[in-house]
């Protein structure tokens, strides 16, 4: 059974209290971090950020697993979240949600079906958000571009940056209905020089590597929504 949804005022005020606020982040590789073995990704980077000498900041769970589609994460939401609260009878304040990518690929050709049907993508997204939402607030993370140039992905996935902006779209707009703050990652990654987001990609084409989850982080960090929802009394990353 899901939590009773915060009240409108509590979701920016209630995120502080006299325990470290606990940040629950779930989704895919991205959140798990592959790519990244010096930084173990954004997640761990925000956790060794808060655990850093005179900070006191929130605390993160990376419940991230590689190949999660949007259908997996919400079978596993509500579960995971309750068993992430380290004091008794109290649960995890914000959720954190990326993902979306894995859905987008084509399977066995660059014109095959999608991972996840279209239509059944947004189905489960929206109940996806709806679950999320009445356990406590959210934020969403978009996902990174591909290189399409590196297809296809263990052979047999095709990603591509025409079928990342269909599935990013509908997640974008799917967000804003909700009233959940949505970091439009591939927009912001897009609108940069191509060799700078190519740089910050693995050989794989998929994944970003060390440099992107630093990007990926100083984005966060900068991310008006995340400075109000999180605890985490740091400056930016340059």
């Amino acid at each position: 059974m899901l939590a009773t949804p915060p009240s409108p005022s509590s979701r920016a005020t209630g995120l502080r209290s006299t325990h470290p606020q606990k940040v629950v982040a779930i989704g895919d590789s991205c959140v798990y971090g592959f790519g990244d073995p010096e930084g173990g990704g954004w997640v761990e980077r925000l956790r060794r950020l808060s655990l850093a000498p005179g900070r006191t900041g929130a605390v993160f769970y990376n419940l991230g697993v590689r190949g999660d589609r949007v259908p997996q994460v919400r079978a596993r939401l509500d579960h995971e979240f309750r068993y992430r609260g380290e004091i008794r009878n109290r649960l995890p304040d914000l959720i954190m949600l990326s993902v979306g990518m894995n859905d987008s690929a084509r399977v066995g050709r660059p014109l095959g079906r999608n991972y996840t049907d279209f239509d059944d993508f947004e189905q489960s997204l929206g109940r996806l958000l709806q679950d999320a939402r009445q356990l406590c607030p959210v934020l969403f993370v978009g996902m990174t571009p591909v290189n399409e140039a590196a297809m296809p992905f263990s052979e047999v996935l095709y990603y591509s940056h025409q079928e990342q902006w269909r599935y990013k779209e509908a997640t974008r707009l799917a967000c804003h209905s909700a009233n959940i703050p949505y970091l439009d990652v591939l927009d912001l990654w897009l609108r940069r020089d191509q060799g700078w987001w190519r740089d910050r990609l693995c050989s794989d084409g998929l994944h970003p590597n060390t440099l992107g989850y630093q990007a990926l982080l100083a984005d966060l960090l900068a991310w008006d929504a995340f400075q109000v929802a999180v605890d985490l009394p740091i400056s930016p990353i340059s």
